[in-house]
């Protein structure tokens, strides 16, 4: 869970996270974090796997193994600094775990993931899940389909 600090209101320091997290301090998650954390502010990206995690290493000169960022996302994963999505194509998608419920729209053509929010399906599975003598405790939703941005950024370039 992201923690803020209190005196700016920002995202406190990685290796803040790192350390109430329970982990150690070291290159490798520090940068793993930090890349996250940029990402998500500075770009509006917080959906990552693996390899784009290890591509963004790489492009800042930083010499971390594609098997070091899978063991870091893992162990992250378990401290709860990030939580891991499996959208359609069946890799792991990586986000920050700010501790609020959201649900994903997937774009089939490009990849782009968008989280919202919407109470009224939020009601509804509640009522469904009643319905049919359940108690929900938590449920994930992803919605699939084809974004229709005309200069979509994440769709790729044909040759």
């Amino acid at each position: 869970m992201s923690r803020l600090n209190i005196v700016s209101n920002r995202p406190a320091p990685p290796s803040s996270e790192l350390k109430s997290s329970g982990l150690k301090v070291t290159l490798p998650r520090l940068k793993v974090l930090e890349i996250f954390q940029r990402s998500s502010e500075a770009l509006g990206v917080r959906h990552m796997s693996a390899e784009d995690v290890h591509k963004a290493l790489t492009v800042e000169h930083i010499d971390v193994g594609l098997p070091t960022v899978y063991r870091v996302l893992a162990q992250f994963e378990q401290a709860g600094l990030l939580a891991r999505n499996h959208f359609e194509g069946g890799r792991a998608m990586f986000e920050l775990n700010e501790g609020t419920h959201h649900d994903h729209l997937v774009c089939l053509t490009c990849g782009r993931v968008e989280e919202f929010v919407d109470a009224e399906i939020e009601s509804r599975q509640h009522e469904v899940a009643s319905a049919r003598g359940f108690s929900l405790h938590g449920h994930a939703l992803a919605l699939y389909g084809d974004c229709t941005k005309r200069n979509c950024e994440f769709r790729p370039r044909s040759k």
